[in-house]
């Protein structure tokens, strides 16, 4: 990353929570004038970079991810996805017969390098799903795209169970489901039985 490149996506990351570059190291703790213009070169014109510990600091105060700013030093400022917490999302009202996300009741969540994918994400919660995906991970589901032998799914069963697992053996009439944690056994659904399914993307952990 070029210097220019890395107080690019500062002052993109301030815009994004509603804050000037000085709003933005005040809530990170740092000095409010660090990351002001004139602080960006030394008084011989050298370039002055961010360091690493202000960076964190900055990162932890907004929420941010590592991938987050290097999206914006990059310009792949990504867009907003529809979020949704995995305990809801056997409810009824959230996804149309086709698993795609409707209704109410989702938040937003903004994830780089999303262009034109309709995708949601779900946050995990509990321990079937690990050491794959832990509590508090976010993964990056995308409806529209065909699933294969190997895939990591998110599947939904017309009684409203939701199922995060890499698909197995798959017939006319049966699927496969293969936990990712041990202790949990595969599953074999009955193609009539399941409402769904979907590849997951990627996960943000």
């Amino acid at each position: 990353m070029r210097h220019a490149d890395i107080w690019k996506a500062i002052d993109a990351l301030a815009g994004r929570h509603g804050l000037t570059a000085s709003g933005l190291a005040r809530r990170a703790g740092l000095d409010p004038t660090a990351f002001n213009k004139s602080k960006r070169a030394s008084a011989d014109g050298a370039p002055r970079w961010l360091s690493t510990e202000s960076l964190v600091k900055v990162l932890d105060a907004v929420g941010a991810s590592l991938d987050d700013f290097a999206a914006l030093a990059e310009g792949r400022p990504g867009r907003t996805a529809p979020l949704l917490g995995f305990a809801k999302a056997g409810d009824n009202g959230y996804f149309d017969e086709a698993g795609f996300p409707v209704g109410d009741g989702w938040d937003d969540v903004r994830f780089p390098g999303l262009e034109t994918e309709t995708v949601y994400a779900l946050e995990i919660n509990g321990d079937s799903m690990e050491p794959v995906y832990r509590a508090g991970d976010r993964i990056v589901v995308a409806p529209g795209l065909p699933v294969r032998r190997g895939d990591r799914v998110v599947a939904r069963t017309r009684a409203g169970e939701v199922l995060a697992k890499e698909l197995g053996r798959s017939t006319a009439r049966t699927v496969e489901l293969v936990s990712f944690n041990p202790a949990y056994p595969p599953r074999e659904i009955l193609r009539a039985d399941l409402a769904w399914m979907a590849r997951i993307l990627w996960a943000s952990q």
